[in-house]
């Protein structure tokens, strides 16, 4: 990092120096966003805006809200050097609960400097938030909510910059059948609309291919699974957890092992945590890629890693969510129009970036959802190393 956010620094202090300074300072969502004297360039308008952000900075997935968290201050830090812009964010922190994230919401919303919002990060509490969010005209993206029923057109103001559960689910049923082979598996939902979602397309292609299937369900909360695992049957190779809380598949995997089980554990984007979960042999599959491996995303990553220490595939997405809300208030300013909830939505929707730092173009459709969009499958090594799988 040293290097390009070294460079963004110098920036920023020769543009406070000529009277146009560009900050990406934060705030929490109960507080007030710091304010400064934007700049679009010596003689032009100020372009000065707020938005929030909402993620799980504490909770049972704390590590991974902190690394969302991480890369929505990076991207605002990198974009308004770049724009001359003088964007800020509030952060509110939903703890992966609904009821929480609309608590946050009803606060970013009653706050009329924020023109949009980066964020949540799970379905359950999109689907809480996008009615208050669809009525106060505010934009919000997400980089991690995947279910399918979120873009069928009953929040008009959602965006996702990740792929949708029909896509991962059918990549990753489709996987298991045809390379994995289970004569019987377990499939086990979390009882959360993420969780389900993912269930409700994997099963009808089980069915198809002749598997069967012992359908469980279990409690998020849940940290013993003994009980669970006990139902795994010798005839049982692979067990499927489309879970949001790694440490949990983590402990699941300890049971199987107590109990001398050897079936596969096959997981979600959720269970993709270096640290919750890393046992062997298991699979993973992901919304986003391990862009420490993409030589186009090198300066963005040292500086992350710089900065933050090491990194999963929830962070990048949120840089890309904060990307496009940042391009659009620029965009906005440079049209010399004050940004405001409802031009900054228009400029959302007409988002065409031909590539961005998850190695693929961004765009929506009428209903918010990622155009062609894809999923990226990793295998655990014995060293508890991820290792990505080349797409066929």
């Amino acid at each position: 990092m040293k290097g390009r956010l070294v460079i963004a620094v110098a920036a920023l202090a020769s543009l406070v120096v000529a009277g146009c300074s560009s900050s990406s300072s934060t705030s929490s969502a109960s507080g007030s966003t710091s304010s400064a004297t934007g700049g679009g360039g010596s003689g032009s308008k100020a372009c000065n805006a707020s938005i929030g952000f909402e993620g799980p900075i504490t909770g049972p997935v704390a590590n991974l809200g902190a690394e969302q968290l991480h890369f929505a201050e990076l991207a605002l830090s990198m974009d308004n050097a770049a724009n001359k812009t003088n964007i800020t964010l509030v952060q509110g922190d939903t703890q992966l609960q609904a009821a929480q994230a609309v608590t946050v919401t009803q606060q970013l919303i009653s706050n009329s400097a924020i023109v949009a919002v980066v964020g949540p990060a799970g379905s359950q509490e999109v689907k809480a938030v996008g009615g208050p969010m669809g009525q106060a005209g505010m934009a919000f993206i997400s980089g991690s909510a995947t279910n399918t029923a979120l873009t069928s057109g009953t929040y008009p103001t959602f965006f996702r910059v990740v792929s949708n559960d029909r896509v991962q689910g059918a990549q990753d049923a489709n996987y298991i059948v045809k390379n994995l082979h289970p004569k019987s598996l377990m499939i086990v939902d979390d009882q959360e609309v993420y969780s389900t979602g993912l269930v409700a397309t994997m099963i009808p292609i089980f069915t198809a291919a002749g598997i069967k299937f012992d359908h469980e369900s279990v409690s998020q909360k849940l940290t013993d699974f003994s009980s669970l695992v006990a139902k795994v049957t010798s005839a049982t190779s692979v067990v499927v957890l489309p879970w949001q809380v790694a440490a949990n598949a983590q402990q699941f995997g300890r049971n199987l092992a107590a109990q001398h089980k050897t079936a596969v554990i096959f997981g979600t984007d959720g269970l993709f945590d270096t640290k919750a979960f890393t046992i062997s042999g298991s699979y993973v599959s992901a919304f986003g890629p391990d862009i420490t491996a993409m030589p186009a995303d090198a300066s963005i990553a040292s500086a992350a890693q710089s900065k933050y220490g090491s990194f999963g595939t929830f962070g990048p997405p949120v840089f890309a969510a904060t990307h496009v809300v940042d391009e659009a208030i620029a965009s906005v300013c440079k049209a010399g129009q004050t940004p405001s909830r409802a031009n900054v939505l228009a400029a959302i929707k007409q988002t065409n970036e031909a590539t961005s730092i998850l190695g693929q173009p961004i765009s929506f459709d009428a209903h918010g959802d990622l155009a062609n969009g894809k999923f990226f499958l990793f295998k655990i090594s014995s060293a508890g190393k991820y290792q990505l799988i080349p797409s066929s």
